[in-house]
């Protein structure tokens, strides 16, 4: 089995390249469903992040709002370090389970926006990053996400800069044409892979 990891920043286009791999075969483990999943009630990443952040974060149905979980963390290096520091553990811990599960497969995918060391770096037999311009994948996630210019770029500012993905991968991909050119492109690489 191999297993590659797929990363980008937000917009750069890495989980349309994770899709591409889907349906090329791969079987794909999403870091964000996995973080969505054990922020659930009963969770006890869902605890953790109650008693830091407080109710306030919760709806009237006593589950958390991502949103303003986001919101709080994205204005403070203190609280994004401390959501990060609860929430990253148990999505390593969760990868690498999934992996586990996948041991017929022959390509197993790991789609994350943060390369963790532990979780995705360590388990990736090759990391392939995505990348557009900046100002292309600020237009695909406020079309995207119904975001304004400054909470992209507020996301931006979090995520690991080019250099950083750039020291860690073995493939780049250059995402900023349309689909059809994307998807030549991993073809491309997946054959080689």
């Amino acid at each position: 089995m191999k297993v590659i990891g797929v990363t980008g920043g937000i917009g750069s286009g890495k989980t349309t390249v994770s899709n591409i791999l889907s349906s090329l075969g791969a079987k794909v483990i999403e870091a964000d469903k996995i973080s969505r999943d054990i922020m659930r009630k009963g969770h006890r990443v869902f605890d953790e992040i109650v008693d830091y952040f407080g109710e306030d974060i919760l709806d009237e149905k006593g589950e958390l709002v991502r949103r303003k979980i986001a919101d709080i963390a994205f204005n403070s290096e203190e609280k994004l370090k401390a959501l990060n520091d609860i929430t990253h553990k148990y999505i390593s811990i969760e990868i690498k389970n999934e992996i586990k599960k996948c041991n017929n497969e022959d390509t197993v995918v790991v789609d994350a926006a943060i390369p963790l060391e532990n979780g995705f770096i360590d388990v990736s037999d090759e990391i392939w990053f995505v990348t557009a311009d900046r100002d292309i994948r600020i237009d695909r996630v406020m079309k995207r996400n119904n975001l304004t210019y400054s909470k992209v770029m507020d996301i931006i500012k979090i995520q690991p800069d080019d250099d950083y993905y750039i020291s860690i991968s073995d493939i780049i991909i250059y995402n900023n044409g349309d689909y059809k050119e994307l998807e030549e492109k991993v073809k491309k690489v997946y054959k080689k892979a």
